[in-house]
């Protein structure tokens, strides 16, 4: 009977934890995007959340380790998708598009764009921002979209090149469209990011993909 009594109270300790650790992130995060990184402090966290600095530091031992939550937060549903997407059978144009669309979706988005221009403007002071930006997001969107082009250089259905190079070329073919929006100057219009995505992956596949006049002669 004792286990029985302890175990939902342990679950009910671990849900409350749990809880608890996503309104910090979410009151960071909030913080992050409006006050930037420097305006943000532990203690203007407390003020908001309540509670005790002890509390809020067991959970996060630094300010770089809760902006390195927030990041993974604001790209959780990103990662996920993208794995989705890169792991499904398809053909590779296919699949291009798909990422080119996503990859759109996501950065053009209103926290996307707020959180890189905190990025950029911050890390000059701050080179933690970057570097913890790029472990945990930029960085794992190169790595993944690596795995899948070597895959497609292995099939022989893109050319025998690094892969990272070939997925840094189309990761800039598609934040070209960011910095557009960072600058105010693009205008979102319907079917813009449908279009953007097929037109990228043309271009890449002009690039990188083997056509059928370069595969060997049947003996």
């Amino acid at each position: 009977m004792v286990i029985e009594t302890m175990e939902p109270a342990a679950t009910r300790r671990a849900l409350r934890k749990q809880d608890r650790r996503e309104a910090i992130v979410d009151a960071a995060r909030e913080s992050f995007l409006e006050q930037g990184y420097a305006g943000t402090s532990m203690s203007g966290l407390l003020k908001t959340l309540g509670g005790s600095k002890a509390t809020l530091w067991s959970y996060f031992r630094s300010k770089e380790e809760l902006f390195a939550a927030v990041i993974e937060q604001v790209s959780a549903s990103f990662r996920s998708d993208l794995q989705g997407i890169l792991s499904s059978a398809g053909r590779l144009e296919a699949g291009l598009v798909a990422f080119c669309r996503r990859f759109l979706l996501t950065i053009g988005s209103p926290d996307a764009i707020a959180t890189w221009r905190m990025v950029v403007a911050e890390s000059g002071r701050f080179p933690e921002l970057g570097r913890i930006f790029y472990d945990r997001a930029a960085g794992f969107t190169e790595a993944t979209l690596s795995a899948y082009l070597a895959r497609h250089v292995t099939s022989g259905e893109l050319r025998p090149e690094d892969p990272r190079i070939m997925a840094q070329v189309l990761i800039s073919l598609c934040t070209g469209r960011q910095n557009r929006l960072l600058w105010g100057v693009d205008i979102e219009e319907p079917g813009t990011i449908d279009l953007q995505a097929a037109r990228f992956a043309d271009i890449f596949l002009r690039a990188y993909g083997v056509a059928s006049t370069d595969a060997p002669p049947n003996p």
